[in-house]
């Protein structure tokens, strides 16, 4: 009875550790490689583990006379949030190590799970606004329409905010965002602002935009998990389209008004100087980490290291390399530096390379694609050659981290053996198998 006690909570707490994972922004291949070091850790040789988007499986056979047992775990709740990503993180190191033991780490789990976070909401508004004036620098945007996005981004965060704690589902939410966004750049033209309505929508939309998520879906599918890859595809595409769904309304609002703000082309600002790029970048980057919940000390490293990463990206894009070739070096670039600094500030890599790539995530074009497709004078060509250069681009952006990976993470043979059928190295969870002795 004991053995089988101690069987059932080797799996549940497998299963809460892969749930905490993949529901704040981990991969597949990284939450089913950190399970299994677990249970391979306290005892469990050889279990069966499947992770898909929405849910976890993990079955265990333990006597060939007796019925298999199998667990199961749903995953709700999906947002970005490098703390508990973190303080999880630490915590599968220390059960490696042998320092606590299934009681200890159950319950660790459970406070992890149930409580709030140190930084205060206020904090994380502010730092979305911030995010979003990094990138209308970037764009090449005045001290008005970096105002104009640090308001909108504030106002937006608010109003997704009161929507999800009525449980309207994320499609809504990002029809409404998409709609004060757009509205926001009306009133600005309304009131004569000598600015670009284009720029202006740009700036106010990026945080709605669903680059992410679509490059986590590509890494998925790298890594051998394609249903939750394509899964992923799916909610980054209907995330966009609710976007789109917003803009359009906001547009129509225009018309009614008769306020003339030309057409509406995220993504086709003229870029800043390579000064502005680099400023813009670290200040996008490290708001997005910071509103991500990711350590204060992380803030400033990833804001270099996202600065550095633009700026080898413009540069082989001016020399007509192409976007793709610029991505997937720049991406390199940050998979190679992830491994030693996120050592350095005690993270996960993956931490430092989300939040170091998101001035290069492909949002815009997917979001000029879905619109020139569903435009009645829209360009069908157009918009199939925007959706294809925004997959090359978060193709080569999750390969090159994949690689940069590879090159500067040594992975043990202990940690192959482990891994048996999964492929990449790991963005979270165990780096060197390092294990006690059961």
């Amino acid at each position: 009875m004991s053995e089988t006690r101690t069987l059932h909570l080797t799996m549940d707490l497998c299963l809460r550790v892969g749930e905490l994972l993949l529901s704040s922004g981990a991969g597949a291949a990284d939450v089913t490689a950190t399970m299994q070091s677990v249970a391979h850790s306290l005892g469990l040789r050889n279990p069966v583990i499947d992770v898909t988007f929405t849910a976890l499986s993990m079955g265990y056979h333990a006597d060939p006379e007796l019925p298999p047992l199998t667990l199961l775990r749903s995953v709700v709740h999906r947002e970005i949030d490098y703390e508990d990503l973190t303080r999880v993180d630490h915590l599968v190191s220390q059960v490696l190590l042998g320092e606590v033991d299934v009681v200890a780490a159950r319950a660790t789990v459970a406070r992890i799970s149930s409580s709030g976070h140190r930084r205060k909401r206020w904090a994380v508004t502010t730092g979305w606004g911030v995010m979003c004036v990094g990138v209308a620098l970037i764009l090449g945007g005045g001290v008005a329409v970096c105002a104009i996005a640090f308001s909108a981004a504030v106002a937006i965060d608010r109003l997704q905010a009161f929507l999800s704690r009525r449980r309207l589902p994320s499609f809504y939410q990002q029809v409404a965002g998409g709609g004060l966004a757009t509205l926001l750049g009306v009133l600005a033209a309304w009131a004569g602002l000598a600015v670009n309505p284009s720029l202006v929508v740009t700036a106010n939309i990026v945080m709605l935009l669903s680059g992410v998520g679509f490059m986590g879906a590509l890494q998925d599918c790298l890594s051998g998990f394609y249903v939750t890859g394509s899964a992923r595809v799916m909610e980054a595409l209907l995330s966009t389209a609710g976007l789109i769904a917003g803009v359009s309304g906001g547009l129509a609002v225009a018309d009614v008004l008769n306020v003339d703000v030309g057409r509406i082309s995220p993504g086709e600002g003229t870029w800043q100087a390579v000064t502005g790029i680099a400023i813009g970048s670290a200040i996008a980057a490290g708001a997005f980490a910071f509103s991500s919940y990711a350590p204060k000390r992380t803030v400033v490293p990833i804001g270099l290291v996202a600065a550095i990463a633009l700026v080898i990206d413009n540069q082989i894009v001016s020399g007509g390399f192409g976007r793709t070739w610029g991505a997937a070096v720049a991406a390199f670039f940050v998979g190679v530096v992830a491994w030693s600094l996120s050592r350095w500030v005690k993270v996960p890599p993956l931490v430092v390379v989300v939040s170091a790539v998101v001035p290069l995530l492909p949002g815009l074009l997917i979001y000029r694609g879905l619109a020139l497709l569903s435009e009645d004078a829209g360009d069908p060509a157009a918009g199939i050659l925007a959706l294809a250069t925004a997959a090359s681009v978060a193709l080569a952006l999750a390969a090159g981290v994949i690689l940069g990976e590879y090159v500067a993470q040594p992975l043990s043979r202990e940690a192959r053996k482990l891994e048996g059928r999964l492929s990449g190295p790991r963005l979270v969870g165990p780096l060197r198998a390092k294990f006690r002795r059961v």
